[in-house]
């Protein structure tokens, strides 16, 4: 107990008086009395400033996740009655050929939109570091990142129009006295997925390029000179410096870039919309046109409840690896 202007306090005088302690003293009509937390109140003051992004998570996040799992227990229109199917939904996304092609082909783009990026990222950000001239560093930059400020959809139209016929892709092979490798490309069965997949290594491989070139600054340069004195090569140095150095970097990369393959939607609704037939099919694009074409509410929010398990199946233990030291 102690004394403060002749009234008892129930705490000491420092924690009254020292600015870093978590108590307060408060003098009401009856004295002075141990106050709260400055800490309970400062969380609380962090609460609230938080609280409008949690009210917007909430209304356009949580609660139309969870009424997508909800409409996918039911056949229903969007207008008229439902009714429930329990896991109907869910067998046909794994039965219906359609369904299924779907899914296989967004894993397919994982080779375009993750693999060839990150290798080619790899490679252009090793030798961009060995540029000494800031200007052309510069440069080399800034027309790697221009794909960036592209929006899909319109890279989708622009390589839309150099795939046709007589497009600079068919123009640039009779150049080359190619001519018998020119097709129309996104009408072709074979070559249509393949084709949209490049849209998506042009698009990743600038942001892989420049995530791995700042990886690559903070690694230390006497590990190079080191390296170089003991005669390790270039590739010696990339595979026993450059790779473990930017582990956490590629790890992002991969994760953001599979992402992006399995989510897919706007460069493969702008270029094909999922054809020709079901060629280029996407589950992005099916949940789509199951919704807003074809008026299968419940099918379409089984296909998106499941394409999300999907990503996080494959992204979980990605990041988890890369974590790893």
């Amino acid at each position: 107990m102690t004394t403060v202007d002749g009234l008892t306090a129930p705490v000491d005088v420092a924690d009254a008086t020292d600015p870093t302690s978590r108590r307060v003293l408060r003098r009401g009509g009856g004295g002075w009395s141990a106050g709260g937390s400055v800490g309970s109140r400062a969380r609380w003051a962090g609460w609230l400033f938080a609280l409008p992004a949690l009210v917007m998570y909430g209304v356009f996040e949580l609660y139309p996740i969870v009424t997508a799992v909800q409409y996918s227990f039911f056949d229903w229109d969007g207008i008229s009655a439902s009714t429930p199917v329990g896991l109907a939904n869910y067998t046909r996304v794994f039965t219906e050929p359609q369904l299924l092609a779907s899914i296989v082909h967004s894993f397919v783009l994982i080779i375009f939109f993750t693999f060839l990026p990150v290798l080619l990222g790899l490679v252009v950000a090793s030798i961009v570091r060995e540029i000494r001239s800031k200007w052309a560093g510069g440069a080399a930059r800034t027309l790697m990142f221009l794909p960036q400020i592209i929006p899909g959809a319109a890279s989708a139209i622009a390589w839309t129009w150099m795939y046709s016929p007589d497009g600079a892709v068919n123009q640039m092979l009779r150049a080359l006295g190619l001519e018998s490798l020119t097709r129309a490309w996104l009408g072709d069965f074979t070559w249509a997925l393949p084709a949209v997949g490049i849209i998506g290594t042009w698009l990743a491989t600038g942001l892989c390029t420049l995530l791995l070139m700042a990886g690559i600054g903070k690694i230390d340069a006497s590990l190079y000179e080191a390296a170089s004195l003991d005669g390790a090569n270039r590739i010696q140095q990339f595979r026993a410096i450059t790779l473990p150095g930017l582990r956490q970097e590629i790890g992002v990369c991969v994760t953001i870039t599979i992402i992006a393959a399995l989510a897919s939607f706007d460069v493969v609704f702008m270029s094909t919309q999922g054809g020709p037939g079901y060629s280029t099919q996407v589950p992005g694009v099916q949940v789509y046109q199951l919704a807003f074409t074809e008026n299968r509410i419940g099918q379409s929010s089984a296909l998106a409840v499941v394409l999300s398990l999907i990503v996080l199946a494959v992204i979980l233990p990605i990041q988890r690896f890369f974590r790893e030291k």
